[in-house]
């Protein structure tokens, strides 16, 4: 069908994504492609020491998101959206979000981007022997109980972003694996929290008396191609303030914005892999076997049909490359010359390939906020040099591009190098690989490892969940995620691919050395500037 009757006959599935800057919503058609598209850009804010979205601000941000896809379908195709064959809802993972018995949130939603849950991570990593990152729901919460915070013993019910949206708008509490995955470990045979830590958990704060165990209180586990409700009358209003939408739409499982990277690129499979690099970074690799051990600096999350995931979480990414280039933006304006963003991008972005491979001595930290892998609980961004350092902008523009992803390396050097982890293909999508051939090559260097990039990478996380939306309700045959992703998707399309150079490869392990050298610096500018 052409797009009008597809929408015109409710056949459209709709995908909301909730990433840290951007909420985006995605109408796809009956073969995967985007008809239709919404967008609310928002921040997040310091709030008592804090980050934190209001839920006010939440609700604004779909309702304001959905009716920008309403325009866009309204000026396109001269008609309204009455309803849609499924929906679903994706967003930032982990955080804390606790609710009362009144469905109200006890506290400011705490997001992943804190860093304050340093001691409970450490004791629960020691508990259940296995590294439970500070971005966990778990760690948030037991960390409330650490700190003896008054709301921990009225808890009813504990989510993400997404499973509140999701619970908000079909009235189930569920969540999907690869989001409940990183709320508390995930048991690869069962596909449900791992008993054993749950038990553990219980025992260990059972001296607090709370009228609550863990299990009664965490959404419900299910996996891609379940059915996880359908949109009620309340909901229908609360994502359709205009009230042209019908309720009885069904929801795939709500996901994280790590499941949905995944399946944007084609990457649920074993042995392949993708790196989302935005606002944060992170990589996930889909393992053939467990680890060796457990590693402070990667999570293990899941595929959102349960496989096993090596993660290397990343808290910054492009803000300061970002800010950067503002900067020269701030500097056109000054002269009077027209600015056109994505040509300031892309001159910028390419007279980094002119640099040295090692950037000529040139240090970056791109430390918007703490940096867990390098140990850093608070972040001061830094440009750092020496006086005999080649201070060119060639190198300059290199140093921030090898700071976006230098973190990510530090933890994927240990899969690869450490634990001899071997992927057939690792896909990049987001911000950093706007500007073509770029992104891939700087992060080819520092993964040393082949990186694609293909033309539907650029839709993210909103088209990735809108299309495990569409694996429910049109996979009749049912095939498996990776089989279906396959053959409905991503047929025929590999992406662009670009190698790894052995002169930048080389360039950024000396670049690399010099930054875990650098660290101290880092260090002593969280303390001298308060």
């Amino acid at each position: 069908m052409d797009p009008k009757s597809t929408i015109e006959s409710g056949r459209a599935i709709l995908g909301i994504e909730f990433g840290s800057t951007r909420i985006k919503a995605v109408l796809i058609d009956e073969d995967n492609k985007p008809i239709a598209q919404g967008v609310h850009d928002w921040e997040n804010q310091l709030v008592d020491g804090l980050w934190t979205y209001s839920t006010e601000a939440i609700w604004y941000g779909l309702q304001d998101c959905y009716a920008h896809l309403r325009d866009n379908v309204r000026r396109e195709y001269d008609i309204e959206i009455e309803t849609l064959a499924a929906i679903g809802i994706s967003a930032m993972m982990h955080g804390y979000m606790p609710f009362g018995a009144d469905e109200e949130i006890l506290v400011p939603f705490r997001t992943w981007r804190n860093t304050n849950t340093a001691k409970a991570a450490s004791t629960l990593s020691e508990l259940f022997v296995y590294n439970i990152p500070i971005r966990w729901s778990i760690s948030h919460l037991y960390q409330a109980i650490l700190n003896k915070e008054p709301h921990v013993k009225d808890i009813t019910y504990l989510t993400t972003l997404a499973g509140y949206i999701h619970w908000q708008l079909t009235g189930e509490k569920v969540l999907g694996i690869g989001d409940a995955s990183g709320m508390l470990p995930i048991d690869p045979d069962t596909k449900n929290y791992n008993a054993g830590m749950v038990s553990k958990f219980d025992t260990l704060i059972a001296p607090e008396h709370y009228p609550w165990t863990l299990e009664s209180i965490l959404p419900g586990v299910l996996v891609a191609g379940q059915e996880a409700g359908r949109l009620t009358d309340k909901g229908a209003r609360m994502l359709d303030v205009s009230g042209h939408l019908k309720p009885g739409v069904p929801f795939c499982p709500p996901e994280g914005d790590a499941g949905t990277g995944m399946v944007a690129t084609n990457a649920v499979l074993q042995r392949t892999g993708n790196v989302s690099a935005g606002t944060s970074s992170f990589s996930m690799i889909v393992l053939e076997r467990e680890l060796s051990r457990p590693y402070e600096v990667i999570d293990m999350v899941t595929t959102p049909d349960g496989s096993p995931v090596a993660m290397v979480h990343c808290n910054n990414c492009t803000s300061d490359l970002n800010a950067w280039v503002n900067l020269f933006k701030e500097y056109q304006q000054l002269l009077g010359v027209p600015v056109d963003m994505n040509e300031v991008f892309g001159k910028l972005y390419n007279s980094a390939l002119n640099g040295d491979a090692d950037c000529g001595g040139l240090l970056s930290y791109n430390y918007f906020s703490g940096e867990p892998v390098t140990g850093l609980s608070e972040g001061r961004p830094l440009f750092v040099r020496k006086a005999t350092d080649k201070f060119t902008l060639a190198n300059f523009m290199r140093a921030n591009l090898y700071a976006s992803v230098a973190v990510l390396k530090i933890g994927n050097d240990i899969l690869f190098n450490q634990e001899k982890v071997e992927v057939d293909r690792i896909t990049g999508h987001g911000g950093l690989f706007k500007t073509p051939g770029v992104g891939q090559r700087v992060l080819a260097a520092a993964l040393n490892s082949p990186i694609s990039v293909m033309e539907t990478a650029g839709e993210g996380g909103a088209w990735g969940i809108a299309l495990l939306a569409a694996y429910v309700v049109s996979n009749a045959d049912k095939r498996s995620l990776a089989g279906w992703l396959n053959d409905c998707v991503f047929l025929g399309d590999a992406g662009t691919e670009i190698l790894p150079d052995p002169a930048d490869v080389a360039g950024f392990d000396r670049y690399i050395e010099r930054y875990q050298g650098g660290l101290a610096i880092e260090h002593a500018a969280v303390d001298a500037l308060k």
